[in-house]
């Protein structure tokens, strides 16, 4: 048996939920919509939409520690240092040196609440 899905998205969940908000408007340059304040916000980015919630209050304690998950947003930028900059003008400097990997270059970096992040750089936009 199968079953048939129409899309996927990625969403983050936070008690802080506005803070989030504030945060990737600023990051993506965007606003979000649909946009229920203090209960849900999305951003649509290309292939992907990011939804970011406040979970129920029985629920918030099982979305606490975010920074112990293997999940990251990856956002792959054309010029890495560009946004790493613009993520430091937010007072959000990534904490680590640029690493670089098979598929280019890259740098963790972590939303207010401490979702990771990931910009990545790949060979294919350093040639172009």
């Amino acid at each position: 048996m199968t079953f048939r899905y129409r899309e996927a998205f990625v969403t983050l969940a936070s008690a802080h939920i506005e803070l989030l908000v504030q945060f990737y408007s600023q990051l993506l340059t965007q606003a979000p919509n649909p946009y229920i304040p203090n209960v849900y916000a999305e951003f649509q980015l290309p292939g992907l939409r990011l939804g970011l919630f406040k979970p129920k209050q029985n629920y918030q304690q099982e979305f606490e520690n975010s920074t112990q998950s293997g999940m990251s947003l990856c956002l792959e930028v054309d010029d890495l240092e560009e946004a790493i900059a613009h993520l430091s003008y937010l007072g959000y400097s990534p904490p680590g040196e640029i690493i670089t990997a098979s598929h280019g270059r890259e740098i963790y970096a972590y939303d207010p609440v401490g979702n990771r992040l990931i910009l990545h750089q790949g060979h294919d936009i350093m040639a172009g």
